[in-house]
């Protein structure tokens, strides 16, 4: 039988446990990657009917820091 679950840990001393665990063999653990900006930016398009192009949000972002160091 394996079954996959998502666990949140709150206490370190809960990683060291399942650490030991792993060393016997009784469970494995696998990281999940950290997501970038892009993953995000990707997912929140998929989301929106017409979402901006990296460049449109590019030229937004120079745009504004422009207008910000102008004073």
């Amino acid at each position: 039988m394996n079954t996959s679950i998502r666990i949140d840990i709150l206490n370190p001393k809960a990683v060291k446990l399942l650490k030991s665990l792993a060393d016997l063999d009784l469970i494995s653990i696998k990281e999940e990657p950290k997501k970038g900006f892009a993953d995000v930016l990707k997912k929140l398009r998929s989301n929106a009917k017409s979402a901006p192009s990296l460049d449109e949000i590019t030229n937004e972002v120079e745009k504004v820091r422009a207008k910000r160091y102008e004073k």
